[in-house]
């Protein structure tokens, strides 16, 4: 599976995005697909995740301002972000876990906040 994010950019404190995630097969047996992020010399850290079933997990710093939806007929996930802070910017990555692990990745899209 080949993953391809789409969306990021520069946006204003309090502004909203919404990332896309593109995958070239099939997610409806993905057992997880999800959103990390990364900062320069920082560990990626998840920020949302959808189950095959669309139950989701958010980060405490995200919950209540990101939704991750999941369509599988059209093999693709979402993030809608809102009101977005100087500290959510990052390279946001989609990823895929067939069973357990995140097996699969995306190349990243850049998201920045100003403040």
């Amino acid at each position: 599976v080949q993953l391809v994010e789409s969306g990021g950019g520069l946006v204003q404190a309090g502004g909203s995005l919404t990332l896309s995630c593109a995958a070239s097969g099939s997610i409806a047996d993905i057992n997880v697909m999800a959103w990390h992020r990364q900062t320069p010399g920082n560990q990626r850290e998840k920020v949302a995740a959808i189950s095959g079933t669309g139950a989701t997990w958010y980060a405490d710093s995200v919950n209540g301002r990101f939704i991750i939806s999941r369509d599988n007929d059209k093999n693709m996930i979402h993030l809608r972000m809102s009101g977005l802070k100087p500290e959510d910017t990052a390279v946001y990555y989609c990823a895929a876990a067939p069973q357990i692990a995140y097996d699969y990745w995306g190349q990243g899209t850049q998201v920045t906040v100003s403040s």
